[in-house]
């Protein structure tokens, strides 16, 4: 007699009342406790309509392995594999146990370090702002005094000369110019919704047929390169910063040099003109950036030299009142200087960053500042706060240029793995190109004035149209690189992008245009 559920024969059997079949006690009280009906015919069934039977006491037969010496060894060999494999596996788990345990206790030793060295670095840094309380009130007015002294006449002083606790106090950004600044961005921000395309801007027909029309060779041969290159729109004149330590002045329509800026003692890396005053201001690897002054003789004599930063100077950018400009370096801090003064306002340092700044850029509106890191992070800044706002990741590589678009909704930023396009409404990456090698990094990247054409510089030169997050950037033209180096470092559109003017590795700015334009080539 067998269960009628399990079909097999049952320990405690019982029958039904009802329809009279046999079944195992657990399994049909289970059932009924579940679904209260007979699992055979679905009657409905109680545990009072179960009767147990009464049978003598049932002894199951042998399994067939059993009944054998061979079946039995079978069995005992089954039984130790099993054994031996539940040990294997119980071994594995305590050999991965100790490996997590030993990482946690490393992990758990370095964060107390980490913990201990900032601890540290506060005490330090809570020290260093009492007695920075204490000597400002008495302090300050004679380090704006000495500081506007000492550059008026451009002649350098040694640091010691100003007396100690001089040099670090920083006054701030005061809120007459935060009010400035906060004035320029609406003006610029209604000027901006009402601006049109000029109807004088080059057209792509016209870029596509663009070619070499002028090389000048600006710098020395003994020391080749062309770092930074600026263009004075209303002037239609260009800087450029070299390895050879010097900065050149030249007038783009009639192809002279004007002046050459000699003064820093290592390469320039970034130049930019003021559009103002004839200024011009200069970053250099020798940890120093300097304000040139033009003269009506063409020359340019330096008014300033600041010496703010403890590692290179690698960017500069000039704030659209045209009365203030910010500096990044290496050092992993970045300084707001006031232009007539030379006066260093803030310097404001990354805690986070260990290898610094490679480019900076003012947003079109001013009230935001974009820097690069040589970490492959793109940080976004509240010029007002002096706080970040907003980080990009997602490059490889030190990012070595950055440019926002006119309508301020894009910001471009190039590295190792080539250019990528952000939307800062949205804070995302939208469009990656990846125009070299893994091995050619992307140097520069620049939109021009009108925001419709973008430029990446690295073993070539390409131009880009610039049209919407949705809309594909079509290749509009691209341009060998004509120094035989390989390395165009950077690039910028000329007025209207009536011209586009390079830099790279070699001695030689060169201009690209439509043929017949009024610029001679040179041999």
């Amino acid at each position: 007699m067998n269960c009628s559920i399990s079909g097999e024969v049952p320990e405690e059997p019982v029958v039904s009342r009802k329809s009279g079949l046999l079944f195992e006690k657990r399994l049909i009280e289970r059932h009924i406790s579940e679904y209260g009906k007979c699992p055979i015919t679905g009657e409905a069934l109680t545990a009072e309509d179960i009767v147990p039977v009464k049978t003598g006491k049932i002894v199951r037969p042998r399994p067939v392995q059993a009944a054998s010496i061979p079946g039995m060894l079978g069995m005992f060999q089954n039984e130790w594999d099993s054994l031996m494999l539940s040990n294997f596996a119980m071994e594995q788990q305590l050999h991965t146990a100790r490996q997590e345990l030993s990482h946690a206790l490393y992990q758990h030793d370095a964060a107390c370090r980490v913990i201990a060295r900032l601890k540290k670095e506060r005490d330090e840094a809570r020290s260093l702002l009492a007695q920075a309380d204490r000597q400002i009130p008495m302090s300050t007015p004679s380090a704006v005094a000495v500081n506007a002294s000492v550059h008026s006449n451009g002649t350098q002083v040694a640091d010691d000369q100003l007396g100690s606790g001089v040099r670090n106090i920083r006054p701030g950004i005061s809120p007459h110019i935060l009010a400035e600044l906060t004035d320029c961005n609406t003006a610029l921000s209604q000027q901006r919704k009402k601006r049109q395309i000029s109807s004088t801007l080059a057209p792509i027909d016209a870029l596509e047929r663009y070619t070499q029309i002028s090389s000048h060779p600006l710098h020395k041969t003994s020391k080749p390169g062309i770092l930074s290159i600026d263009i004075h729109h209303e002037k239609d004149i260009i800087a450029t910063g070299g390895v050879d330590t010097n900065a050149v002045i030249f007038d783009q329509p009639s192809g002279q040099i004007l002046s050459t800026l000699s003064g820093h003692s290592k390469k320039v890396t970034s130049v930019k003109f003021v559009g103002r005053d004839n200024l011009v201001i200069t970053g250099s690897a020798d940890k120093t950036v300097r304000i040139w002054q033009g003269s009506d003789d063409g020359n340019y004599n330096c008014n300033h030299t600041l010496k703010d930063h403890t590692a290179e100077v690698q960017a500069v950018t000039v704030h659209a009142t045209n009365n203030y400009f910010v500096t990044a370096s290496l050092d992993s801090t970045w300084c707001f200087y006031d232009i007539s003064s030379g006066l260093c306002l803030t310097q404001v340092e990354d805690t986070s960053a260990s290898q610094g700044y490679t480019s900076v850029a003012f947003h079109p509106d001013g009230l935001i500042l974009g820097a690069g890191t040589s970490e492959a992070v793109v940080k976004i800044w509240d010029v007002k706060s002096q706080t970040r706002v907003a980080k990009f990741d997602g490059h490889v590589g030190a990012v070595t240029s950055i440019s926002f678009s006119e309508n301020g909704y894009f910001l471009a930023t190039a590295a190792s793995d080539g250019v990528k396009l952000w939307d800062l409404r949205k804070l995302r990456n939208f469009r990656t190109f990846t125009p070299y090698g893994p091995d050619t990094p992307t140097n520069s990247v620049e939109f021009d004035f009108s925001g419709s054409y973008l430029a990446a510089a690295g073993s070539d030169i390409r131009v880009f149209q610039a049209t919407s997050v949705k809309s594909e950037w079509n290749t509009i033209k691209t341009f060998p690189d004509m120094s035989g180096t390989g390395k165009a470092t950077s690039v910028k559109f000329g007025p209207d992008a009536k011209y586009i003017a390079v830099g790279s590795m070699d001695r030689n700015l060169r201009i690209f245009g439509l043929p017949g334009n009024d610029v001679e080539m040179e041999s």
